[in-house]
Parts: C-alpha cells; structure tokens; sequence
C-alpha cells in the first residue's frame, strides 16, 4: 500500500509538472483563462538543399551552428531516403530566415522547413525523393497544410536563395499530388494576360523582379540561364497555375 501511495504521488506530480509547462504564464497576472485562441500552426512547407556533402555534416550544421549562425530545420532527408527529425512540427525552426510569399513575411513561424541531402550541383536521389513523398503526405495529413501549399527556399528570398536548385523534380512532386505543375491543356495566355500581376498572384514578391523572375525560372523551367524577364512561355505556365490555383 505504502509502495501505491508513493507511486501515486509521483504520477500526479508528474501531471502537475506536464500541465504547468503547457500554459506560460506571468507571474504578475490574475489567470482569468479565454477560450477564444488556437494553437499556432504551420500553413506551408518550405523545401531547400542542403548544400554540404552529406548527410551526417548536415545534422551537425543544423544542430549546431555554421558560419551564419544557429540554424535548423524541422526535417532531413538522407540521400538513401532516411528522414531525419531535428524540431518538433509544432516548434519554430530558424530554416527560412528573411522573406515572403504572397501575404506570408515570417516564414519561420508558419511553415515547416525540410532539409534534402544535395550539393545543389546534382540530380537528386530517386530513393530520397520517394521519402520525401511520404514524408509531404504525412505532414500535410496531420497538421492540415494544403499540398499546393509546398515551394521553395529560393521563391520566399530570390535574392538571397537558389535551393533546392534547378535539379529538383518539381514536376514529379506534382504528379504525386504535391505543389502545382502547369498544365498542357490550359493552353497559352490569353491577349492581354498580364504575365508580372500573374506572378504576384502566384504568391511571388515583386520587391526585385528580376530576382523572382529568376527563381520561377528555375522552379517551373529548370533553368537558371534564362533572361530574367518573362516571355510567352512563363505567362503560358503562369496562366495555367492561376487557372489551378482558382
């Protein structure tokens, strides 16, 4: 009985302990609890590469610091498709510093940034990009993210950012049901298709035009060689997005 009455009280101090580290509170003020709030959550997920040379300098990076400063991301995908989990997906990860896309400006705080194994100069693994697939269907899943609602690093800071690289197969991560992708069928712009409002609509910042101009062209074109204006063929792409996104 003596032996209950202790482990008794060590479960309900434990409950006592888990409870007081769920509410934050100020020791200054009368808790006069509202019922009018939610959990913050994140509404989008941001991919990027690496840009190291494998995958066990990448977990020291994001758990320690590199020349920048402490970073981290919520995942990491090993280049024979092994996830990793450095943050919790409640947490803010420090991963996509300053930006924006469309109404979003603090990235940190509404997305979920995942890490893929990749110097940027290669094509990427078809064994991680497979485990990327599972882990995008998993996270949207559980925490309600939209899977249109995936872009890249370099779309929320063009002028700064390049990942996850002009190798990444968007277009495969689409046809899995992730991101958009244009399509063949929506057919070219119509006359008077005003190509750069199409780009803002899309969710770019047009803050350095020539910079989100470069960035789509690496994300929907695969090429970063490009004249960094728009031409017939990106108001093609951007019409078919807008026609998806509506």
């Amino acid at each position: 009985m003596r032996r209950f009455r202790l482990l008794f009280a060590l479960l309900v101090t434990l409950l006592l302990t888990s409870c007081a580290t769920t509410d934050i509170r100020s020791p200054l003020a009368t808790w006069v609890p509202s019922p009018n709030h939610n959990e913050r959550k994140p509404v989008i997920i941001v991919l990027h590469h690496t840009d190291q040379d494998n995958v066990q300098q990448s977990l020291h990076t994001l758990r320690t610091a590199n020349s920048g400063g402490k970073v981290s991301s919520h995942y990491l995908v090993g280049s024979d498709g092994h996830i990793y989990q450095l943050v919790a997906d409640n947490r803010r990860a420090w991963h996509a510093g300053g930006g924006r896309w469309d109404s979003l400006s603090d990235l940190n705080s509404t997305s979920i940034g995942i890490e893929i194994d990749n110097d940027g100069k290669t094509p990427f693994e078809p064994a991680q990009i497979a485990a990327l697939i599972r882990l995008l269907d998993d996270v949207c899943t559980r925490l309600g993210i939209p899977r249109s609602q995936i872009i890249a690093h370099a779309d929320l800071a063009p002028t700064r950012k390049s990942d996850p690289s002009r190798y990444f197969p968007w277009k495969q991560l689409a046809e899995a049901g992730f991101g958009l992708w244009p399509r063949v069928s929506d057919g070219p712009a119509p006359a008077g298709f005003d190509a750069m409002l199409a780009l803002q609509a899309f969710g770019y910042s047009l803050a350095n035009r020539e910079a989100a101009v470069g960035a789509f062209h690496r994300r929907f074109r695969g090429r970063d060689d490009l004249p960094q204006v728009l031409d017939a063929e990106d108001a093609r792409i951007l019409h078919s997005l807008l026609l998806q996104m509506r």
